[in-house]
Order: C-alpha cells, then sequence, then structure tokens
C-alpha cells in the first residue's frame, strides 16, 4: 500500500454505534470477533454496566477482537479503525475536522451510560459519515429514541428479533418505534455489521 492510500484508508467515512443492557456483554463480544480489522469505520458500544467492571470488560475484548478496544475519556478523537466503550454519559462534537467525545454530567443519572443521549448526538452528522445504529438485548427502552432519531435522518437501524434477544424490552420497543427498522437475530447482525465495515 503506498502512503496516499495508507493516508485515504485512516479517513472516518463510516460509524457503528451499538447499544445494549442486560445480556448484552455477551452478544457485543460475539459481533466484534466477527469483524475484519476496521480501517475507514469506527465502532462505539454503549453498554449499561457498572464502572468497577468496564475496565475488565474491555481487557477482555482486546484479547479477542483483531481491533484495538479504547475506554472513551473525555475529549477522546474518534478515530477510523478503532472500537470505543463508553463508561458514562458523552455526547459527539465536532471541531470541523475531527469527531470527539464530551463527557457530560447528568444531574438524575438513569443508565451507565444513557444510550439516548450518546445516539441522539449523532443526529447532525448522517450526511457525512454513513451511521449504523444497533439496538441489542436489554431491559427498558434506552436508545429507542435515539435510534429513531437516527433513522429519520438516514442512518440504517437494526435490532434484535423476540427469540435472539437475551432479554427483550429493548429491542421490542425498538421494533414498535421505529419505522423501517431492521429485525435479525444476533449472526445475522453481525455479519450485516461486517459488511457495512468492508
Amino acid at each position: 500500500m503506498d502512503s496516499m492510500q495508507s493516508l485515504n484508508s485512516l479517513e472516518l467515512k463510516k460509524i457503528v454505534l451499538l447499544g445494549a443492557s442486560t445480556g448484552g456483554p455477551g452478544q457485543v463480544q460475539k459481533i466484534l470477533c466477527r469483524l475484519d480489522p476496521l480501517y475507514e469505520t469506527t465502532l462505539i458500544i454503549a453498554q449499561h454496566m457498572a464502572n468497577d467492571f468496564i475496565q475488565s470488560y474491555a481487557k477482555r475484548l482486546n484479547e479477542t477482537c483483531k481491533n484495538d478496544v479504547y475506554i472513551a475519556q473525555d475529549k477522546t478523537p474518534l478515530l477510523a479503525g478503532s472500537i470505543y466503550i463508553m463508561h458514562a454519559d458523552f455526547e459527539v462534537t465536532h471541531n470541523g475536522t475531527t469527531l470527539y467525545f464530551i463527557k457530560k454530567e447528568i444531574q438524575t443519572p438513569h443508565y451507565n451510560p444513557n444510550i439516548d443521549m450518546l445516539f441522539s448526538s449523532f443526529a447532525d452528522y448522517t450526511q457525512r459519515y454513513k451511521i449504523f445504529c444497533t439496538i441489542l438485548t436489554g431491559i427498558g427502552s434506552d436508545g429507542v429514541k435515539g435510534c429513531d432519531i437516527l433513522s429519520q435522518r438516514g442512518a440504517r437501524v437494526i435490532t434484535e428479533s423476540a427469540q435472539s434477544a437475551i432479554v427483550d424490552g429493548m429491542p421490542s420497543r425498538a421494533r414498535e418505534s421505529i419505522k423501517n427498522i431492521e429485525i435479525d437475530d444476533i449472526d445475522m447482525i453481525a455479519q450485516k455489521i461486517k459488511e457495512f465495515c468492508s
């Protein structure tokens, strides 16, 4: 690969958003283990999880997948070829050239992290980047609003089938609420994300 091709391969063009709660860590790992090395894509994991477990979860993912996994921090830029795990409530913003994370303090936090907050913050960037957002297994409805907003802006949205989801709370709300949402089992979701990233 010549130097110009190498530079182009590092340009961020695609973003995959994964939102999950109860039963999610194993489902997320299934997806990440299927992925080839990412070049033009970044993948962001919003998994409801206590902070005490984030470090060990990131370490486990790093040991089992082909892409580097990082715990997002305030002002961390979104780089192509990287995977980020949220450990708190974040939004994204753009400085003209680069997307980066901004940590937010919510007065009455309900989930860690807030999937709706994160996903909704990508709404202004659907024309700049190709975005694929996913709601996986979990209790409640966090992430459904964010996915709905992104869907209306042209992002691709997918959720698990009732048969696939370990806990069919978030997926069922997504299936009910989001027009044109794709519905598949976890293996097909992993395959579709792999194809999107290629």
